[in-house]
C-alpha cells in the first residue's frame, strides 16, 4: 500500500508524481474502465506503488462509488499513495486533459463536426477501448476466481445475469455482492472454528 508518512520533499515528489501520472493517463486513455487498466498498468507493474491484490480492492471501492470512474479511481489511487494531496493532486491530473480538450472541441467544433478523418480516428480509438476493457475484464476475473471452489464463479455470473437482463439499479447489485461476501467470510470463519 502507498506510504503516506513521507517527507515534506518526498512527499512532494509523490504529489507531483502523481498529477503527471493522471494526467498523462487521462490524455492518452479514454474514461471508465479504460483509465483503469491504465493506471492498473502504471501503478503495479511500472511504479511498483501497489499489489495486485491491493489494485483489486481499489477497483472494487471505485466501482460501488458514485461518480465518475476516472475521478473515483484516481482519488482512491492518490489518497492510497500520499493521503488527501494526493488525492487532490491525482483528481486534477486526471480532470485537466478532458478539461483542456472540452475547451478546444468547443471553440473548433464547426470545423471538426464533419471532418471525416476526425471520425475515422474515433473509431479507432473506440476499438483500442475495447481492448483495453477486454484486458480488464481478463484481469479482474483471475483476481475473482484465484479463491479455489465455484462461488465467485455463481457470483459473476448472477451478477452479470441481474446487469444484463433487469435494468435495475447497480447500488442494489453492489449491496446484493457486498452482502454474499460478508456471508461467504462468515461460513469460512465457522469452518475454521469447528476445526479448531
Amino acid at each position: 500500500m502507498g506510504d503516506k508518512g513521507h517527507s515534506k520533499d518526498g512527499l512532494l515528489g509523490r504529489l507531483i508524481a502523481l498529477f503527471v501520472a493522471t494526467f498523462t493517463i487521462s490524455a492518452t486513455a479514454n474514461s471508465g474502465y479504460a483509465i483503469i487498466a491504465v493506471m492498473k498498468d502504471d501503478f503495479v507493474n511500472k511504479r511498483k506503488w501497489f499489489t495486485e491484490d491491493e489494485m483489486a480492492d481499489y477497483i472494487a471501492i471505485v466501482q460501488s462509488a458514485p461518480g465518475p470512474m476516472a475521478v473515483t479511481s484516481s482519488m482512491v489511487v492518490g489518497y492510497q499513495s500520499a493521503g488527501l494531496l494526493g488525492s487532490f493532486a491525482a483528481v486534477l491530473g486526471v480532470i485537466l486533459p478532458p478539461f483542456l480538450v472540452m475547451v478546444l472541441v468547443t471553440v473548433f467544433y464547426q470545423a471538426i463536426v464533419n471532418n471525416p478523418y476526425v471520425t475515422i480516428f474515433m473509431r479507432g480509438m473506440q476499438m483500442g477501448v475495447v481492448a483495453l476493457l477486454l484486458d480488464i475484464c481478463i484481469g479482474l476475473f483471475r483476481n475473482a476466481t484465484k479463491e479455489p471452489g465455484i462461488y465467485p464463479l455463481v457470483v459473476m455470473v448472477l451478477a452479470f445475469l441481474y446487469v444484463r437482463f433487469t435494468g435495475c439499479s447497480i447500488m442494489w447489485l453492489a449491496l446484493a455482492c457486498g452482502i454474499a461476501g460478508a456471508v461467504k467470510a462468515l461460513l469460512v470463519k465457522r469452518e475454521v472454528e469447528s476445526h479448531e
